[in-house]
């Protein structure tokens, strides 16, 4: 089950990461499955991850298609997109 993100909480969450630098950069390889399975990790520790393309990495796609793309491939929410940087959420799962 997924649960949506209230809009509360994707201000805070843009909030917080506005001053932050991106922690994973995306080259001219493009989205390949390595950067993938790093976002799928640094969501697993911090739940939130901050993106930036560089301009050779859109090749064929533009940076809302890459960004929407990796938000379904790694099962988490595109809280922000602003030109080539996005953010990423994905609540973590809680061990009981």
């Amino acid at each position: 089950m997924k649960r949506v993100i209230t809009s509360r909480k994707k201000r805070s969450i843009k909030r917080r990461l506005n001053s932050e630098r991106p922690t994973i950069w995306i080259g001219k390889e493009g989205a390949t499955s390595q950067i993938q399975g790093e976002i799928c990790r640094q969501l697993e520790q911090k739940e939130v991850v901050k993106v930036k393309m560089l301009k050779t990495a859109l090749k064929d796609e533009d940076a809302a298609q890459i960004a929407f793309r990796l938000a379904q491939q790694t099962e988490s929410e595109l809280i922000d997109l602003r030109g080539h940087t996005f953010i990423l959420y994905k609540q973590r799962k809680h061990e009981m």
